[in-house]
């Protein structure tokens, strides 16, 4: 099996058995407490050996960006830049809409011959009696599980926008001004001052936010003063 038809597989066994009450937060981080039950390879035909895998996947607050903002950032690909020169035009450069970011903290794992309904009443129970409403259970292939997670988080992240992109609006927050920044952006970058300010971040984050919206030199005198005694 190559690794195309492996990704194939993954995908069409994943499953998510118990999806988070509750979508993914538009104005903080959300974190989501996930077990993913899966089969060894080794024993695709003994039905007795089960894995779990508990973590936690932490979405981030969610940024509003543009195709103009993307195309600052450093990483992406040739045809990924291609495809948001696409982007700039056939929707333009200062179309707003939102980029989630998330990190993975993986948990345990355990092993165990139980059945797998046995497996999937003893997680539930633990979940109700953690009253989590962000836990999920996701079934999924053991040997490239970690793509059996991000098809869980791409799922989550599809159901949570029209909430997130509700809210956002009804705040005013993708409204884009003159130069091409929606309101959003302007608020995060204010939060960043704070946050140097405080010492909280690193004067090159601030300084590459400014640079990706094209406005440092708009806020260079500003960022300067920070550093003057």
């Amino acid at each position: 099996m190559n690794d195309e038809e492996k990704l194939n597989r993954a995908i069409g066994l994943t499953q998510v058995l118990r999806p988070p009450k509750q979508a993914l937060a538009t104005f903080g981080v959300t974190s989501i407490e996930y077990y993913l039950v899966t089969q060894p390879s080794y024993a695709e035909n003994i039905a007795e050996e089960i894995v779990v895998r508990r973590g936690l996947v932490v979405a981030n607050r969610p940024h509003i960006v543009t195709p103009y903002y993307l195309s600052q950032v450093e990483g992406f690909s040739a045809d990924a830049r291609r495809y948001l020169s696409r982007l700039m035009v056939e929707h333009g450069p200062h179309a707003p809409g939102i980029y989630y970011t998330y990190r993975n903290e993986p948990g345990g794992l355990d092993v165990t011959s139980d059945s797998l309904p046995l497996v999937l009443e003893r997680i539930n129970k633990e979940i109700d009696e953690k009253n989590n409403p962000l836990a999920a259970v996701i079934q999924g292939a053991d040997e490239v599980w970690d793509v059996s997670l991000m098809k869980f988080i791409f799922e989550m992240t599809r159901n949570s926008f029209g909430a997130n992109v509700h809210e956002l609006n009804s705040r005013g927050l993708l409204k884009v001004d003159g130069e091409g920044v929606p309101q959003g952006a302007r608020l995060r970058i204010e939060e960043m001052f704070s946050q140097l300010y405080r010492g909280n971040i690193k004067p090159g984050e601030l300084k590459d936010e400014l640079e990706r919206w094209g406005l440092f030199e708009a806020y260079q005198d500003r960022f300067l003063a920070l550093f003057r005694k």
